[in-house]
């Protein structure tokens, strides 16, 4: 099931990575700023870096300081890699993980065309992450944990690659109840980042099982039906219902990819016109950091 969920999620981020969604469609810029990106921020990296997927803004909330290793897993585009890099300047560096090829290629020529020299973009999933022990001191990471498949995973390997006394900030989803069944077994839900959500207490207790002390997570109140307002924005025809599976939608030919498969707009925006996942769910700040090494 997690190679199928894994291929799944390659497969619809990839094809937005291959999309011309940017900053510069009025939807996807709404988005980021319903989840806590400012108009200056958005304005300041390349356009191509946002696409509409945050869930949140981490690099508002980590503290980020000059010539800091700061490590964004799940990057996408590179809209928080970006903001880091300006943030810990030339002395430090900004490093995207992802397991999607093409998030991959985007990010590094976003890197190329903004002239970004304190920048660099891995490709891997983040429950094995390519980075040395003890050698990060931030980890941010947007709207992606709740799509890795072994969390307590990726909650160890966080805490392997960041140095004693670094800090966790991440903006994710997270569940305040029990989705619907019909959304909990959707897999447009769990690759719109719902399904794979854990609950809020069970994400604080995997953050103190991988060692973690003084764990936070304060539930933002952003409004998660803010994703519906990019559809439409990639200059592609409205969605039609399927009444016979409200989890689904289909495209007219317009707008239809070459896989015949939905977007994950789409199916996001589908999704949301059906079922209120504000009540279950919520995008949540997550703030925790690594003990210091204590003598023996």
């Amino acid at each position: 099931m997690s190679e199928q969920l894994l291929e799944s999620v390659k497969s619809k981020y990839g094809a937005v990575a291959q999309s011309t969604l940017c900053n510069d469609h009025a939807g996807v810029q709404a988005v980021a700023e319903a989840f806590g990106y400012t108009a200056e921020e958005l304005t300041s990296i390349p356009a191509e870096a946002n696409m509409g997927l945050s869930c949140g803004n981490p690099t508002a909330t980590a503290h980020i300081r000059a010539g800091e290793v700061v490590v964004d897993l799940g990057s996408g585009g590179g809209l928080d890699v970006f903001l880091a890099a300006r943030m810990v300047g030339p002395s430090g560096r900004a490093i995207g993980i992802d397991m999607t090829t093409a998030m991959i290629e985007r990010a590094r020529t976003n890197a190329s065309v903004g002239g970004y020299t304190n920048v660099e973009f891995y490709q891997s999933t983040i429950d094995q992450i390519p980075l040395p022990d003890a050698s990060v001191d931030c980890v941010i990471s947007n709207c992606v944990v709740n799509l890795a498949p072994d969390k307590p995973a990726v909650f160890r390997e966080i805490a392997r690659i960041l140095k004693p006394g670094g800090r966790v900030a991440i903006s994710d989803i997270a569940l305040k109840h029990e989705l619907p069944e019909a959304v909990a077994q959707s897999m447009a839900a769990y690759v719109g980042c719902i399904a794979g959500a854990i609950k809020i207490d069970d994400y604080k207790s995997g953050l103190l099982e991988a060692g973690f002390e003084h764990v936070q997570i304060v539930d933002s109140g952003a409004d998660l039906n803010a994703y519906a307002k990019v559809e439409n924005q990639a200059a592609c025809c409205s969605p039609a219902m399927d009444a016979a599976n409200p989890l689904q939608i289909i495209e007219s030919a317009c707008c239809t990819p070459a896989s015949g498969e939905t977007s994950l707009h789409d199916d996001l925006t589908a999704l949301l016109s059906q079922y209120d996942v504000n009540a279950a769910a919520a995008s949540v700040k997550v703030y925790a950091i690594k003990p210091l090494t204590r003598e023996s």
